[in-house]
């Protein structure tokens, strides 16, 4: 494979940013320029010599534009190996002449669905020619430069001045793997919608693709290669938010910090201020409070040594007395819908802690699919928005909790979903006072989180730990009465859990024994 010049393109795009310079750079290198609709109109009317696709074809675009660049003249300008003594006879044979680069981006079919386009409108933004000319192209890269992306468009014209008006072998094989990809993220968005237009939940066949965000400098570990891929959706969160200070986010970064804002998302800024704190994808404090620093505040009391070094996500604009709180301690992140004048002053004196700011939160009942890899295959579930209400509740004790501590119960039931199982959460006073996470044994949670309450307790200088008096939730059922008791030692009064053990009864049986009042969910929020 060597150098191969080009002397003739075709440039046919929806996206128009940059085309008229491209078409000029082109023109001015002696390249022979082809185009299609709008693409010609555009380069014909800035004064740029173009030909039209329909006098290479001699056939007229028709059908509203669906049928246009589906002719041999083209595919075979693309697909034609200029080494081949056959295929140059067909060519001259046929009247066909070589295209040496093909300039395509496809119609925005991903836009659409974006925009809530109706199934008429999806469709027609299907783009067929577009696919099928780059994956000529893309194949017969040992001759053929294909560019999809308009980021590309300098590195092109970059590369032909390196190379005399040709482009290297490296090159065109770097521009093939993109145009590949472009077409496979592009199929894969037009089945993945298609497939919930319709109604089919586990299609036969389901394709996933990503665009590069950002190159990581290593994964969970330095040994570990690393890169960050968004969606194309428009959630608020760590993929789009903007970040106004501080070094390059980690993969642990984005990993905390999405889990962060996903819980703090579930807390409306209508009904009041809410902070969570999250260390290694657990919640290590999570509060709601009077004020945005008073959440903080609480929220930091649950467990102060776990909250150095993590990830502080707010459910209101960030202000001054906040950001004061915050810089008191070593803290990673700090992501919130926004944040004031002042408050960015003060964080700016802290040159390594970031700020991502994401105009908004991300809706907690927004439907969608979560994925993980196992080997040699994929999982692939729905998002968890189960949610339940005071009207959801069965109270399953002879004791039945007030309206104090239903609110407690119901926010530690918030809490747990976002909590890796087994998952034990301590609640009183709107406030998480002890969190077990990601234990085998749902008793060792219920331990753990307990004794963190006690050490707390030490260092806030308090008589008794926090768990006295409060509320605790368990994302799945208690198969024995054993972990129930041991929330019953550690101080809480109450108790949330799905209920649907062989053993309820028995679990009951103890709640009563114990005094304490216990309702029932009916839905439970394991998390692996």
């Amino acid at each position: 494979m060597t150098d191969h010049k080009i002397r003739r393109a075709l440039l046919s795009v929806s996206d128009k940013t940059g085309l008229i310079d491209l078409a000029k750079a082109l023109s001015e290198r002696g390249v022979d320029l082809l185009s299609t609709g709008g693409s010609a109109k555009m380069i014909r009317d800035a004064g740029i010599p173009v030909r039209d696709v329909s006098d290479v074809t001699n056939f007229p675009e028709m059908m509203d534009g669906r049928v246009k660049t589906l002719h041999p003249g083209v595919h075979g300008g693309l697909l034609a190996l200029r080494d081949n003594d056959a295929h140059l006879a067909s060519m001259q044979e046929h009247d066909i002449s070589a295209i040496d680069l093909l300039v395509v981006n496809l119609y925005p079919f991903e836009e659409t669905v974006a925009a809530g386009g109706d199934y008429d409108a999806c469709i027609e933004n299907i783009d067929i020619g577009g696919p099928a000319m780059i994956r000529a192209a893309a194949k017969n890269h040992a001759f053929v430069s294909v560019v999809v992306d308009v980021q590309d468009y300098d590195k092109l014209l970059g590369d032909m001045d390196q190379h005399d008006g040709a482009t290297c072998p490296k090159f065109r094989k770097k521009l093939a793997q993109t145009a590949y990809a472009r077409t496979a993220a592009y199929d894969a968005a037009v089945s993945t919608w298609m497939a919930d237009a319709i109604g089919v939940e586990t299609p036969r066949r389901r394709a996933f693709a990503g665009t590069l965000a950002q190159t990581l400098r290593y994964g969970e570990n330095p040994h570990q290669q690393a890169a960050f891929y968004t969606d194309g959706s428009n959630r608020p969160g760590v993929a789009t938010a903007r970040q106004l200070q501080g070094k390059e986010l980690s993969y642990n970064n984005i990993n905390d910090t999405d889990a962060a804002f996903e819980l703090v998302s579930e807390f409306d800024p209508a009904n009041g201020p809410a902070c969570a704190i999250i260390k290694h994808a657990n919640p290590c404090g999570v509060a709601q409070g009077k004020t945005l620093e008073d959440a903080y505040r609480k929220a930091f009391d649950c467990d102060r040594t776990s909250a150095f070094g993590g990830i502080v996500a707010l459910n209101q604009k960030l202000d001054a007395d906040t950001a004061r709180a915050i810089t008191e301690i070593f803290t990673e992140v700090v992501i919130a819908p926004g944040a004031d004048d002042a408050a960015q002053e003060i964080f700016a004196a802290k040159k390594n802690l970031r700020l991502l700011l994401t105009d908004g939160l991300s809706d907690p009942a927004e439907t969608g699919l979560t994925y993980r890899q196992v080997s040699g295959g994929m999982l692939v579930q729905g998002k968890d928005t189960g949610f339940v209400g005071l009207d959801d509740l069965k109270v399953v004790t002879k004791l039945a909790p007030t309206d104090a501590q239903m609110q407690d119960l119901l926010l530690a039931w918030k809490i747990a979903k976002h909590v890796k199982s087994n998952a034990i959460v301590y609640v009183k006073d709107g406030a998480t006072v002890g969190v077990g996470a990601g234990q085998m044994s749902r008793v060792d949670s219920a331990l753990i989180a307990a004794k963190k309450a006690e050490r707390m307790a030490e260092t806030l200088g308090l008589a008794t730990p926090l768990t006295i008096g409060s509320a605790v939730a368990s994302d799945a059922f208690f198969p024995f009465p054993d972990g129930l008791l041991e929330a019953a030692a550690a101080g809480a009064t109450c108790v949330i859990q799905p209920g649907g053990s062989m053993r309820d009864d028995e679990v009951i049986a103890a709640a009563d024994e114990a005094g304490l009042a216990m309702v029932l969910t009916g839905m439970r929020h394991f998390r692996h």
